[in-house]
């Protein structure tokens, strides 16, 4: 399908958001079960973690998203990062769960709304600002959860984007209206 073209900031902001959950759901939907428990070594989190987190995040920022702060009293970021979900039904849950909360946030906002104030933590962000800050953190995640899958499925994985050797391919598409990296 080929890019929307929009000069619409929302408009793009929900097609950027849409496009990294498909992109990340696409990576899990590769993983077995146990693998979205894998932690590659100590220090690093796994799959179920990410998710946890991203799910924790976005029900802290997009809950009555401008009237209260986006870090909400009863959040508890800490434990975000243990004890993740322990099977894919509870994953996906929690995850979707978190992204309705985002998208439910979002879809109504209007570009005057831009410019209002929101706070973070007691810091005030334009409207804007907490969206971009959000726009780089999920992402950031959704990278993660990409890379992580890659590894652990190695030879076995489908590419999510261009494959290997097949960029005349896909530019052709693109250029044909057929495909676009979103």
């Amino acid at each position: 399908m080929a890019l929307k073209f929009t000069t619409s900031y929302l408009e793009d902001t929900l097609q950027v958001m849409r496009y990294y959950k498909r992109l990340t759901e696409e990576a899990m939907t590769q993983v077995t079960d146990e693998q979205l428990c894998v932690a590659l070594d100590p220090e690093m989190n796994s799959i179920a973690l990410i998710v946890k987190h991203m799910a924790g995040n976005m029900r802290s920022r997009w809950t009555d998203f401008l009237t209260t702060d986006g870090e909400k009293p009863d959040r508890n970021r800490d434990s975000e990062f243990c004890d993740g979900p322990v099977d894919r039904v509870s994953l996906m849950r929690v995850w979707d769960e978190g992204w309705a909360k985002l998208f439910a946030a979002l879809e109504p906002l209007t570009e005057a709304d831009l410019s209002r104030t929101v706070t973070i933590r007691g810091e005030a962000h334009s409207v804007m600002q907490a969206i971009n800050r959000q726009l780089a953190h999920y992402p950031y995640h959704c990278g993660q959860i990409v890379f992580l899958a890659k590894h652990l499925q190695s030879a076995n994985w489908r590419s999510l984007s261009v494959p290997r050797n097949k960029s005349q391919e896909f530019n052709a598409k693109v250029a044909a209206g057929a495909a676009s990296q979103r």
